[in-house]
């Protein structure tokens, strides 16, 4: 496969790439046909990450034993790597070298200053001037040793307070499945660099998008009223009445809304997908609260079933032009494959939960290749109007509400779903709801609590592989709850 492609391309080739390093590959739904994507990986435009994958050892390493074959151990690691092919299809290993001295590193460091990041294998005692070479490159640097690969351990704590170190995370574990989840931090950091977001609003957000692009790479475009008309009235009826059929087909139940709403609703998602496809772009969010808002919506449909298609797709739907939200949906999808569920939180004391409601509820939450959840069509509660899919998520499962703040924080806290009040349909707030019992304090959360209302939610604990992005890109990381 090229390494550069056109995404409105490789949206129309068959298998492989987006979900795949999550088990499989995403599913795209165009009209009443979904068709296949070639995603390279979900919310990335065309290109795969790079990764060096450097092996560390020395001739003269006596421990773990003397003689210890080298190229033997290469291949064995070659061997666990097959193992992780499709979990690693969006990867491309620019550099692959055994690297025996630091002579020998420091003649590789014009290779690896477009890397997204560094994998660096440790097999035996002696390696750290070769270490020493890699991490003055100042790339982000996962170090992966295995038990018996040296002493090298007892000083990786101490390396990490030191400037060289400062962009260095380290693995010491026999399980061989974590040199996958070590390429997670720089598929994110790939992914933010590739992402484009479109804003559709009347405000300016000039200065958050320079700095964002400073920081990350993420580029952030206005896109105009008019725009998005256009693109709406380029929708044939025929075409947006399938992918509406399509969508009342599968919902539970339509509660309020009308299948005119509908079919106006999904024209319109057909209309984002094909602006995001027009501007080669990944994310897309509405002002649809703000300057898209006059007593009714500005638009021909409120764009929340077009939000939950994208983010079901791979790429990105985020209410009210919620920037930050956006950057932390990017995020997720770059760090496990996973869509964020944006929320307005309300606590509840008497069992140390919060209540995360949104309208706009994703039906696949664990990736664009996992399972759908079963939804119902509703109206927005504040409007009563619109079409929005209520959720119905699933109890029992982990989760990890996080907000990455301006260029430099990310606030977080973790803990697991307890109820879903859509499934009683509480008739307050917002459709999808899911009561999440927090792993800390809910009181010191909500003392702790700054930075607006919204968040995204992901499924899972992904507190490891969030700390491991912080520090490659300097972000504080501070968990509210605690």
């Amino acid at each position: 496969m090229e390494n550069e492609i056109n995404r409105r391309k490789f949206l129309q080739v068959t298998a492989a790439g987006s979900a795949l390093y999550l088990g499989g590959s995403g599913i795209l739904a165009v009209g009443a046909n979904p068709k296949r994507s070639r995603l390279i990986s979900p919310g990335c435009r065309r290109t795969k990450v790079k990764v060096a994958r450097i092996y560390m050892g020395t001739s003269h390493g006596l421990w773990p034993k003397p003689k210890l074959n080298l190229k033997n151990e290469v291949r064995f690691y070659e061997s666990e790597f097959a193992k992780l092919k499709r979990e690693l299809s969006d990867v491309e290993f620019v550099v692959d070298e055994l690297v025996t001295s630091a002579e020998q590193a420091g003649q590789l460091k014009g290779r690896l200053r477009d890397v997204d990041g560094i994998l660096a294998i440790h097999f035996n005692i002696g390696v750290r001037p070769i270490l020493n070479e890699i991490l003055s490159v100042g790339k982000p640097t996962m170090v992966f040793a295995v038990p018996y690969s040296g002493h090298g351990w007892t000083g990786f704590g101490a390396l990490q307070k030191q400037e060289l170190g400062a962009k260095m995370e380290c693995m010491l574990t026999s399980d061989y499945k974590q040199l996958a989840v070590a390429i997670r931090p720089f598929r994110a950091i790939h992914h933010l660099r590739e992402a484009k977001i479109l804003n559709v609003t009347e405000r300016s957000f000039d200065e958050y998008a320079r700095d964002i692009k400073n920081k990350f790479g993420t580029e952030i475009k206005r896109i105009e009223r008019e725009q998005v008309l256009d693109a709406y009235n380029s929708i044939g009826d025929r075409q947006a009445k399938a992918e509406a059929n399509r969508w009342i087909k599968g919902a539970d139940r339509v509660v309020e809304p009308s299948k005119e709403e509908i079919f106006k609703s999904l024209k319109l998602a057909l209309a984002l997908e094909k602006l995001l496809d027009e501007e080669d772009a990944t994310v897309m969010t509405v002002d649809c609260y703000g300057t898209m808002w006059d007593k009714t919506i500005k638009l021909p449909a409120y764009p929340c079933l077009g939000f939950t298609r994208l983010n079901n797709m791979g790429l990105g739907g985020i209410c009210e032009s919620d920037l930050q939200c956006a950057m932390t949906h990017i995020l997720f999808q770059g760090l496990v494959g996973k869509p964020g569920f944006i929320s307005d939180p309300t606590v509840d004391e008497s069992n140390n939960s919060i209540i995360l409601a949104h309208c706009l509820g994703t039906t696949k939450m664990d990736g664009p290749d996992g399972p759908e959840a079963a939804y119902k069509i509703r109206t927005i509660m504040e409007r009563q109007d619109g079409a929005v899919a209520q959720v119905q998520m699933r109890i029992g499962q982990k989760v990890t509400q996080a907000k990455l703040v301006g260029t430099d924080l990310l606030v977080y806290f973790t803990g697991e779903i307890i109820d879903t009040p859509v499934s009683v349909d509480v008739d307050r707030a917002c459709r999808t709801k899911i009561t999440v019992k927090v792993d800390g304090d809910v009181e010191t959360l909500w003392k702790n609590w700054s930075h607006r209302l919204h968040r995204q939610t992901c499924y899972g604990d992904i507190t490891e592989d969030l700390e491991r992005f912080c520090r490659f890109k300097e972000i504080e990381m501070v968990d509210e709850a605690v």
